[in-house]
Formats: structure tokens, C-alpha cells, sequence
């Protein structure tokens, strides 16, 4: 039912996010098609949301990024269709990465590199890591994701609840971020 009332979501005119059986939405820089499926990553979420809004505030081309917690794989393909040059799509759930994989192939999405893992590999460094997961799992991750940056990358959080920001803080500035 949920899939049958899925609505389009438009950030700005900088990007739409709708399923295949809508009509093609005029007048956004990025248009992208995703599958409503379980996945997490519609749009329709206020942390997918604001961070689809941030990464229209930083350029991607020719980056290389790692999508930490990837879901339907709405950030990686965007990431793409701005100009990123290698994505690492990374997500530890089987519908999640069916969902993305999906959702890569209809947005006709090459340079993204799906796979299943409870952390990034470090075999990447990026520079940029997009992470909207939640406060337990950026904090057991910070080493790996630390290991996967170049100097001076940028990380993007999201899915943070206000009463964590001291939490995040003190964990990011133990860590020297």
C-alpha cells in the first residue's frame, strides 16, 4: 500500500526524487527514479532530505565518495549524476542492496560500486563519506571511516537525534574531527 502512495519529493529545484510510474518532473537540475521498496532512502525522511540539500552545497565532480549506509542508493546515485568520479555504496542489509542495485540500474548509473559490509573496507579513500545512519553505528565506525579519508575530506552525518550532539561532539573531537 505504502508503495502504491508513494509521492515524489523535490528538495529545492535541485533535485527530484519520484518512483517510475510517476511522470518525469521538469525544471531540477537531478531527477531520480527509485523503487519504493523497505529500503531506507526515499527522500521522504527529514535526515535523506536535509542531506540531499548539504551535498547540493559541495561539488562532487571528480570525487571519489563512499556512501556509508547507502539504503535504496538515492545518495550514491546522486552523487553520481553530480559528477563523481568512483562511488562505494556500501550497506549491510540484502534488501538494501537489492534495492539499490535496482535503483543504480534504472538511474543508468556506472561509476557506483555496490556491495554488502557491516563497515567500510578502507580499500577506498574518499573524498567525500556520506553516512545517515544513526549515532551508535557512525561512533563504531569512526575508525574505519577516519582510515577511508584523504586529507581534508569531507564527511557528511545525518540521523543524529539532537539530545546525541554532545555525544557525536565529544566522539568526533576524541578522534581529532
Amino acid at each position: 500500500e505504502w508503495e502504491r502512495n508513494f509521492q515524489p519529493v523535490l528538495v529545492g529545484d535541485f533535485c527530484a526524487i519520484r518512483a517510475d510510474f510517476h511522470q518525469p518532473i521538469q525544471n531540477v537540475q537531478h531527477e531520480i527514479i527509485i523503487t519504493p521498496k523497505m529500503s531506507f532512502g526515499t527522500g521522504h525522511h527529514a535526515t535523506t532530505y536535509l542531506m540531499i540539500e548539504r551535498m547540493g552545497m559541495k561539488s562532487f565532480q571528480d570525487k571519489t565518495v563512499i556512501d556509508f549506509g547507502t539504503g535504496t542508493g538515492v545518495l550514491a546515485i546522486l552523487a553520481e549524476k553530480m559528477g563523481a568520479a568512483h562511488i562505494e555504496a556500501i550497506d549491510n542489509d540484502d534488501w538494501s542492496i537489492n534495492n539499490a542495485k535496482e535503483n543504480i540500474a534504472a538511474n543508468h548509473c556506472t561509476r557506483i560500486n555496490l556491495y554488502k559490509a557491516e563497515a567500510i573496507e578502507g580499500k577506498v579513500k574518499a573524498d567525500i563519506i556520506l553516512a545517515n545512519i544513526n549515532l551508535n553505528v557512525i561512533i563504531s565506525n569512526l575508525d574505519e571511516i577516519l582510515n577511508a579519508c584523504k586529507a581534508a575530506t569531507d564527511i557528511l552525518f545525518s540521523g543524529i537525534l539532537l539530545q546525541d550532539k554532545e555525544s557525536i561532539i565529544q566522539a568526533l573531537e576524541k578522534k581529532g574531527i
